[in-house]
């Protein structure tokens, strides 16, 4: 049925590109006073009528189907809609867009697509949320998945062309920083294929400084149970033992390897026991991501080797590893530190990646690293995967800042006063004497505060009480998103494809994806 058809039988504004075909029916989404509505239009006999909940209204022989967007109906719609349901993307390089207020994935859905070449050989993950990041902002698992399918459902995502589906662009869905099996039951339950293990909390942050019969100690009281085997067994399997790689060898010496163990053999084992859930509740193929970035030390190259081993030896697969790289990677700002130094250490990372895997190396708090995504896309040779979170929210705020400048300023005098408290689970360098009075700035340099470093940490890290439903800002914020929803997704399309294009837009990264040189692989 074609869309004028379709206009002529429904009284509310549509979004075209929602509008698909399932089997005689038509889904498309309308806009009313009341809000957005999912559309069913079909015969009266339809048995497509009854996945759906809603309020029907006969048309000249049809039936309209106007249904809440609740979870009910985004789980009838992936029913329906197989494109809609996420996959596991295998070693594609990959982008995650993290939304931490359910109306972004229109703004990524039209990023992804400005970027030339990139679909549909890169892997695009949309629901992605970590269990902190719920927790803080009153969302479950659910909601983040459902939030969006229906932004993907309104801008058309993976319709399949005159090609078929097998030509609709790859997307997963990422449950982010998981430590517990419980975790993974609660994304496993919402339909996530993308599961990243965060076991830092198991990493010693103190074994660089340890002395040495401090580490000879912590290293026998490793849980060698849980890494099946023994302290003299594992000096016996790695000592000496050369890894080669391209034109680099790694090679363990007894000193490293101890200190190797006694700072990540604790992750590993984690690492290795959720895997082996995550396996028994999924029964199904997924994306295991490990990360290993929040700690205070870098994961050196001799570590990350033996990360690497060690997960293979426990018969652990995956398909991403988050190292702790050189330098600083502060959230809402670029990359602090030597590029050079960089870029020395993400080649022999990336080297590893391909010499023990192959996997995907990934950027963890990625958004607004601008500096090194030609490094990383030079070095990785695709085998890279993006990150990104609050920089979403960020982003939001900047279109709030340029239609309601008052409830911008109360927003970021609040999150002015909750800073010194919420810093406390983040590293950073923010200075609040730089961050201006929020009563002092023009109207119409609002919006630019967003490009003040000081000012974007104070904004990103204060989200959780900003969202916090035991204040007013929530409602009044999704309420002009909504009203404003245009201006919202520009900034979100113009912001995202400054991380895409120069990540995943240039010629050889293009060439991998239209050659498909990793889509079908699984990784490790």
């Amino acid at each position: 049925m074609d869309i004028a058809h379709i206009e002529s039988l429904v009284d509310l504004p549509l979004y075209p590109l929602s509008v698909a075909p399932a089997g005689e029916a038509t889904l498309f989404l309308v806009r009313g006073a009341a809000g957005k509505r999912l559309a069913v239009l079909a015969r009266p006999a339809d048995p497509l009528l009854a996945l759906f909940a809603g309020e029907p209204v006969e048309r000249q022989g049809w039936q309209l189907l106007l249904c809440l967007l609740d979870g009910a109906n985004a789980e009838s719609l992936r029913a329906c809609l197989p494109w809609l349901r996420p996959a596991p993307l295998g070693l594609r390089p990959s982008a995650g867009c993290g939304d931490r207020i359910g109306l972004a994935t229109p703004g990524h859905v039209r990023a992804a697509r400005a970027c030339p070449g990139a679909l549909p050989g890169l892997g695009m993950i949309f629901a992605q949320q970590s269990i902190r990041e719920m927790t803080r902002s009153a969302r479950s698992a659910q909601a983040v998945m459902d939030d969006a399918t229906w932004g993907l459902f309104q801008e058309g995502w993976g319709v399949p062309g005159a090609g078929g589906a097998a030509n609709a662009p790859a997307m997963g869905a990422d449950a982010d920083h998981l430590k517990t099996p419980a975790d993974i039951d609660l994304c496993v339950a919402a339909g996530f294929t993308f599961f990243t293990i965060d076991p830092s909390e198991h990493v010693d942050g103190r074994a660089d400084d340890r002395l040495e019969p401090d580490l000879r100690a912590a290293y026998a009281a490793l849980p060698w149970s849980d890494l099946d085997s023994r302290p003299a067994a594992l000096l016996a399997a790695y000592r000496g033992r050369r890894f080669a790689g391209e034109d680099r060898v790694w090679q363990l010496d007894e000193a490293t390897l101890v200190r190797a163990a006694v700072k990540y053999g604790r992750a590993v084992a984690h690492t290795a026991r959720l895997y082996r859930h995550l396996a028994a509740v999924m029964r199904g193929p997924f994306d295991l991501e490990l990360s290993i970035d929040e700690t205070d030390t870098p994961t050196t190259h001799a570590e990350h080797v033996f990360i690497a081993a060690e997960l293979r030896r426990l018969g652990v697969k995956w398909t991403g590893l988050a190292p702790r790289y050189a330098g600083s990677f502060e959230k809402a700002v670029d990359y602090i530190g030597d590029l050079a130094e960089f870029e020395r250490s993400f080649a022999g990372h990336a080297a590893i990646a391909r010499a023990l895997g192959p996997y995907k190396l990934s950027l963890h708090s990625g958004s607004d690293k601008f500096s090194i995504y030609p490094i990383a896309a030079r070095q990785a040779r695709g085998l890279l995967h993006l990150k990104t979170a609050g920089t979403s929210y960020l982003e939001a705020l900047r279109a709030l800042a340029g239609f309601d400048p008052p409830l911008f300023r109360e927003i970021l005098a609040f999150s002015l006063a909750r800073f010194p408290t919420d810093r406390a689970s983040y590293h950073v360098s923010t200075r609040l004497e730089r961050v201006p009075a929020p009563s002092v700035v023009p109207d119409d340099e609002l919006p630019a505060l967003l490009d003040q470093p000081d000012t974007r940490q104070v904004l990103h890290l204060t989200f959780g009480s900003v969202l916090n439903p035991e204040h007013s800002f929530r409602p009044r914020l999704l309420a002009g998103l909504a009203a404003h929803e245009e201006e919202h997704y520009a900034a979100l399309e113009r912001h995202f494809i400054r991380h895409l294009q120069p990540l995943f837009g240039g010629a050889g990264v293009r060439k991998l994806l239209s050659d498909g040189g990793f889509s079908a692989a699984s990784g490790v």
